[in-house]
């Protein structure tokens, strides 16, 4: 990938793009000894940056931007937790309204609710908020540029910037987006500028066409968010069974698993469903029961996919999956009856 191309000067319209060249460092003279970078404060053309919802994403990526020698003027807040938050990533940043931020910046992060952001650009561009020649990014997975086109109608460059990572709302971010993949979506004449944005803040653009990105989103929700309510729950009956650590013993357990399965895909599946180990599934489905029913079926629905996978890549024999599939089946056909049981043992809240 060249990290140094020139980003377009004008958009479609004729107007100015403010300029977001990645930048590299002078070559020094042979007279003179090879310096350190520049300060990110003493490169040219550099943007003043807005934020529209300070939850965990939109000071974390300011925070990047600055780093590159990009300015946060402005940051809209609403909750304390989100001007705590704002305070400890973009400190000395003004807390504003949304309409102010847009007044200030070059560029304008809109980091909101994937529910609210359609709202948010029409009710911006309706008042009159945006101007021409501003970028306006959103960092929806959801969406492509075509949510921006209240704003682009009234002469935003709309962009696209999707991070592909789990936020905490903490400094700990900023270091993370070092390598992080970005879905982006953005017009033809802004690739240019949406990949030098990425770059700046330290990530990888990955390119998505617009139609595909509930695809896009839904794949990333499938790997990522289902992952953490599993392991939670994997912890949860790790200390029911008696385990004093969890977390020391699934690390090692699932980063291998992890590692395996990044490397191999379904090649790299084990365990008693993949293996075809009835028997073994249908005690793992009794203790649930009896200790966890709200996590039945969850675990049922996991095996029944797994053996599927298993089966279609010939790592499960036939002759052992009519067994499994017998005992999931059987064990789907009276759900009412094992949570009736379970629920005997103890109130449902507490396996929460």
């Amino acid at each position: 990938m060249t990290r140094n191309r020139p980003v377009p000067t004008e958009d479609w319209n004729g107007r100015p793009v403010p300029t977001v060249n990645a930048p590299a460092a002078p070559e020094p003279r042979a007279s003179e000894p090879r310096t350190s970078e520049p300060r990110p404060e003493d490169r040219p053309a550099r943007l003043t940056v807005g934020v529209v919802g300070a939850g965990r994403v939109g000071p974390a990526l300011a925070a990047s931007l600055r780093l590159a020698g990009h300015r946060p003027v402005a940051v809209s807040a609403v909750s304390d937790r989100s001007r705590r938050r704002a305070a400890e990533l973009l400190p000395d940043v003004p807390v504003v309204e949304p309409a102010r931020v847009l007044a200030l910046s070059d560029l304008v992060l809109l980091t909101v609710p994937d529910d609210a952001l359609p709202g948010l650009v029409e009710g911006l561009a309706d008042t009159g908020a945006v101007r021409p020649g501003q970028l306006i990014v959103h960092t929806s997975g959801r969406y492509g540029v075509r949510v921006l086109d209240p704003a682009r109608r009234a002469g935003a460059l709309p962009l696209a910037l999707h991070p592909a990572m789990t936020f905490t709302g903490t400094p700990v971010d900023v270091q993370r987006l070092a390598g992080c993949s970005f879905g982006v979506t953005a017009p033809e004449e802004l690739r240019l500028a949406a990949e030098a944005l990425v770059i700046e803040m330290g990530g990888e653009p990955e390119w998505i066409a617009e139609d595909a990105r509930p695809l896009y989103h839904a794949a990333l929700a499938l790997g990522a968010n289902h992952l953490v309510t599993l392991v939670a729950q994997s912890m949860e009956l790790l200390r029911k069974a008696g385990v004093a650590a969890p977390d020391r013993m699934l690390g090692p357990l699932l980063g291998a698993a992890l590692d395996n399965a990044l490397r191999s895909g379904d090649a790299a599946l084990t365990g008693p469903v993949a293996r075809g180990d009835a028997g073994t599934v249908a005690a793992h489905v009794a203790e649930l029961r009896k200790h966890a029913p709200g996590t039945v079926a969850g675990y049922l629905a996991m095996a029944r996919t797994t053996a599927d996978r298993a089966l279609a890549h010939g790592l499960l024999k036939p002759e052992l999956a009519e067994d499994l599939l017998g005992v999931l089946a059987a064990d789907t056909a009276t759900p009412a009856d094992g949570a009736a049981d379970g629920a005997a043992d103890g109130p449902q809240g507490d396996d929460r």
